[in-house]
C-alpha cells in the first residue's frame, strides 16, 4: 500500500479527531518532511487540513469532492460501502455490480459512478445520468431470507434516501409505491431491485439507486415529472455528504430489518409514503386502477379501494397522480 493510502486510512480509522505529525510518522515509518508532501498533495486533490498547534492535522473532504477516497473519509457505517468500487464513467452500475457478485464481491459492496451512458429504471426505461449531477449507484447485499421476500428491500432503500434527504436538506420527501421518490409531484429519486439466485436461494440482491442532486434544469420533456435537490432548496447539494448518509440509514434499516423482520420497515415507509386515502391510478397488465390509496400489506403489495369499495392488491404497476 502506499504512503497516501496508508495516510487515509489513519484519518479513516480516526475520523474526528486530530492526529499529530509525530503520530503519522511513526504509523507510515516515514519523516515528518515526507509526510507534509503527502498533505499537500491531498490538498490538491481537493480534501480539506486542519491544523492546529499542539494538536495536529485533521482531514475532511470539500463539499464538491466527489472521489472513491472523499466517499470513504468519514463513512461511519460497519459494511455497507465499506467495499467501494468508483467510476468517472461506467455503462451501468447494475451491470458492474452483477459482475462484482459473480466475482466473490462480500456484502455491502457499492458501485458508484459519476456518470452513467446506459443508466437504466423500473421496465428499462432510461435514467438520465449525467457527469457532476447526481448520485448513480448499486449496492450489494446477501440477506438470508426466501425469494418471495426479495421486494421488501425496495422499501428498506427508499426508506433509507428519504432519510438521508431529510437529514442533508430539510426538505419532506415522500416515496411513491414502491420505489420512486417525489418532492410534491416531481420524482428526485428511483429504485430499482434486481436479485441473482439459484434455484430457490438467493445468491444476492443488487439495489440501483439514482437520485437528482444538482442538476439546474431539465429536458422539456421532463420538467415537469422530474426535480433535483438543487432545485428545490436553491443551492448545490454535497453528494458526498449524502451519499454518507445514506449508507448510514441504509445499514441501520436493514440491521432493524435482519432483527425484527418487515413490520418496523412497514410502519416507517408508511409514514414518509404520499399520504394514504390520495386517489392515485395504477396501470397493470390487465388494465387501469383508478382508487384510494389504503396502504400496503404486510408483503408489501399495494392495497387501492375503488370508487365501489373493493380492495385491489396491487402487486405490479405504474402508479400515477390522478389528474382529475
Amino acid at each position: 500500500m502506499k504512503n497516501r493510502d496508508r495516510l487515509l486510512a489513519l484519518f479513516q480509522a480516526h475520523e474526528n479527531d486530530f492526529l499529530s505529525g509525530q503520530k503519522i510518522a511513526d504509523h507510515l515509518n516515514c519523516s515528518r518532511t515526507a509526510i507534509w508532501k503527502q498533505m499537500e498533495q491531498l490538498r490538491t486533490e481537493g480534501f480539506l487540513i486542519e491544523a492546529v498547534r499542539n494538536k495536529g492535522y485533521r482531514l475532511r473532504a470539500s463539499a464538491e469532492q466527489y472521489t472513491r477516497d472523499a466517499l470513504l473519509l468519514n463513512l461511519a457505517t460497519t459494511f455497507m460501502g465499506k467495499n467501494l468500487y468508483f467510476y468517472e464513467t461506467v455503462g451501468s452500475t447494475q451491470l458492474v455490480a452483477k459482475k462484482a457478485v459473480n466475482d466473490g464481491a462480500p456484502e455491502g459492496t457499492v458501485i458508484v459512478g459519476d456518470q452513467q451512458e446506459t443508466g437504466k429504471g423500473r421496465m428499462n426505461r432510461n435514467w438520465d445520468s449525467q457527469k457532476g449531477q447526481g448520485i448513480w449507484m448499486s449496492l450489494i447485499v446477501k440477506p438470508d431470507i426466501p425469494i418471495a421476500k426479495a421486494p421488501q428491500f425496495t422499501f428498506i432503500a427508499s426508506l433509507a434516501i428519504v432519510e438521508a434527504i431529510e437529514k442533508v436538506t430539510d426538505l419532506t420527501p415522500q416515496i411513491k409505491w414502491p420505489n420512486d421518490i417525489y418532492i410534491g409531484k416531481r420524482k428526485v429519486c428511483g429504485v430499482l431491485t434486481e436479485m441473482q439466485a439459484e434455484a430457490d436461494q438467493i445468491e444476492a440482491l443488487i439495489l440501483g439507486i439514482g437520485i437528482n442532486v444538482n442538476q439546474a434544469a431539465f429536458p422539456d420533456e421532463i420538467k415537469n415529472k422530474a426535480t433535483s435537490l438543487r432545485q428545490e432548496i436553491g443551492e448545490t447539494v454535497s453528494r458526498t455528504i449524502l451519499f454518507q448518509a445514506a449508507m448510514l440509514y441504509f445499514e441501520k434499516y436493514y440491521q432493524l430489518y435482519t432483527e425484527k423482520g418487515f413490520e418496523p420497515i412497514k410502519l416507517l415507509w408508511e409514514s414518509k409514503a404520499i399520504p394514504f386515502q390520495s386517489t392515485m391510478i395504477a396501470s397493470t397488465l390487465k388494465g387501469s386502477i383508478r382508487g384510494k390509496v389504503k396502504g400496503i400489506s404486510d408483503e408489501g403489495v399495494l392495497l387501492m379501494e375503488d370508487a365501489q369499495g373493493v380492495i385491489h392488491e396491487i402487486y405490479s404497476a405504474d402508479i400515477e397522480f390522478d389528474k382529475e
